[in-house]
Parts: C-alpha cells; structure tokens; sequence
C-alpha cells in the first residue's frame, strides 16, 4: 500500500491542486485532493469482479470550482441549515448570508471549506490528513479555527474519516462529509433499488423550508422506518406529507445510542452489485439525502446525473440545532475539541 500524488489542476493565483490516491492490498482505493479535501473517487470490487467508483463527483478541477451540489465535500464551519440564516451565542447574534431563502444551508456554499486550499500530510501509507486554519469571522463565525481532516484506507477495506477542530474562542462546529453514494457505480443511474437500514426509532420533521420543526417523530408506522433494510423505492414515492416537501428523503434521523463512541448507525447495500457498506458514527444525527435536487450535472466519464442518482449519509448535529431548544447544541468553549469519526465498512 502507498500513496501516489498526481497534479488535479491549477487554481487562481496560480497554486497546485493535487490528487492523492491510496490504494490498498485488495485493490480497493480512493483519490482525495487537497483542494477542499474532496474525496473524488470511491473504487470497490463488486460481486463480478468488477472495480466499481460509487461516489458521484467530477473529472476535472475546474469542475469543483462550482460544485453546488458538494459532491465529495467536507463541509464546514456548521453543515445543513440554520433558521433565518442567524444564531446566538453568548448575547451576541451572528448573521450568515442567506443563501435559502432567508435562511442559511451548509454555512458558505461559495467560500466553504470545499472552495480553498488545505495542507497536505503524509501520516503513512494507508493515510493522509488535511489542514486548514479559518480565521475569526470567515463566514461569519467567532473564533479562529484550526481543522484537521484525516482519510484512512485499511486492508480490511473501511474508509475512515475523522474530523477534529478547535477554536480560541466560543463557537459553532458541525462538520461533516458530503459524499454522494451508488453502490452500483456513480455511472449507473438511480439508487432506488439500494436497501437501507438507519439505526434509528426517531426522526426530527421539517417545515416547508426542510428546516425541522423542533418535533421528534417516531418512524414506526411511516415512510421513514428504516430500522429493518429495505430498498428506497418502496417509501419514497408514499403519499406522505414530509416526502413532499422535499420531494423524497432529505432529513435528519436520530440515532440511537447516542454518546457511547463509534457504533453501527446505518447500513446500505446492493444485492445486484454484491456491495454493502456498513456506516460506523459517534454523531448524534444522521442526515439521510436522496440527491432530490440532482438535475442534468455532467458528472465523471461525461456521466449525467439526475434525481436520485446517489444518495448521502451525513453524521452531524441535528440540523438548525443552534436555534433549536430541545436539540443537543454545536456550541464548543475555547480550546476544546470538536471530533467526529465515521467508518464505511465495506464488505
């Protein structure tokens, strides 16, 4: 195992992008960048043999430049929505720019920690950690930043990504990944036939903006009752109220087994492709997305992606959290560490 550097591109002012790629003694590998800290390619051996990129992304780094819809992303300083795109803390309100209406999703869409440039290390061969300082008031948050990213490939094929910040003064951090999945291949069309399990008896409901309502439901006798694997088709087109809103699964579950460290908290597989990828978490919260807003996007090998052609599993705080009174708050005292892992075990 080892990892090879190859040139993405360049970028303005004339700085390197490069891609990294750890390869592992299977011949399972992935490729992330130092630009953003993307994880552009997820590549698995399916039933047939066959080497399968499941993760929706681009071929080129000009392509990233715009990246709407976060493809491979880490998104920070706070991912998903906050209400009326303003939060307090400590007396002091704190305006982020409006960028849903007037409210706020996944901090700057522009100028996010998927838009800049962060510095590479080498921890050995099967992994490698990205750094990136966010001074005080970048997107309009308090405090200076310090945020380390670090991909670990095994031979026991599990993507490991853990994700550690610190601030000097009291803030806001819910960081987390962006990664669009398809367990048959970025290039196969939808995910509908993908079977589910969320560890999850409950799920926070969400107004017409897809900001949650403060309620948390219990999945039992509704669409969202993953607690048995399921394929996708079978709940999303249901004639029920919180589907239509965002037109298909874009919602937080609530794990269970909250604070007691990585456990299991999902599993998704594709009995075609021979593909199943157990999800490990110490989050709180699962955001479960469904690509709903995928239109027409020229992806990978001129690839066109569209509605549900991959699909996000995003540990993280509840959304809106910071607003909201009877969620668990984002909110870190100076010095002292957001961190968060997740592992995708693939089997």
């Amino acid at each position: 195992m080892s990892i090879q550097t190859e040139l993405f591109g360049k970028l303005p002012h004339n700085k390197s992008a490069y891609l990294y790629t750890i390869k592992n003694i299977n011949g399972m590998f992935i490729k992330v960048s130092n630009y953003g800290a993307l994880l552009t390619s997820l590549v698995v051996k399916n039933l047939q043999g066959q080497y399968k990129d499941i993760v929706l992304g681009y071929d080129n780094l000009e392509d990233y430049f715009d990246n709407s819809p976060l493809f491979g992303a880490i998104v920070g300083r706070n991912i998903n929505r906050i209400s009326n795109a303003q939060f307090e803390i400590d007396g002091h309100i704190y305006n982020l720019i409006k960028n849903r209406g007037i409210h706020n999703i996944h901090s700057d869409k522009e100028h996010g920690f998927h838009k800049v440039l962060w510095k590479t290390t080498f921890l050995d061969e099967n992994s490698i950690s990205f750094s990136y300082f966010s001074p005080d008031q970048e997107q309009n948050f308090p405090g200076n930043l310090s945020v380390n990213v670090t991909y670990t490939l095994t031979n026991s094929n599990a993507l490991i990504i853990s994700i550690r910040a610190i601030s000097d003064k009291t803030t806001l951090i819910n960081i987390s990944n962006h990664n669009y999945f398809n367990l048959s291949g970025h290039d196969s069309g939808d995910i509908l036939n993908t079977e589910l399990l969320i560890n999850s008896n409950f799920f926070t409901p969400v107004d017409e903006y897809t900001i949650p309502t403060g309620e948390i439901r219990s999945v039992l006798k509704t669409p969202f009752d993953f607690t048995y694997s399921h394929k996708i088709k079978n709940d999303i087109f249901k004639n029920y109220s919180q589907l239509k809103i965002a037109n298909g699964f874009d919602h937080n579950f609530v794990l269970n087994n909250p604070h007691i460290g990585l456990r299991k908290i999902a599993q998704a597989k594709n009995s075609n492709e021979g593909i199943s990828m157990d999800v490990y978490s110490d989050s709180i919260g699962l955001q479960f997305y469904t690509g709903n807003n995928l239109s027409k996007i020229k992806g990978k090998n001129n690839v066109i992606y569209d509605k549900y052609s991959g699909f996000c599993l995003e540990p993280q705080y509840f959304p809106n959290s910071i607003n909201t009174d009877n969620f668990e708050k984002p909110i870190f005292n100076p010095n002292e560490e957001f961190k968060t892992t997740v592992i995708y075990q693939f089997t």
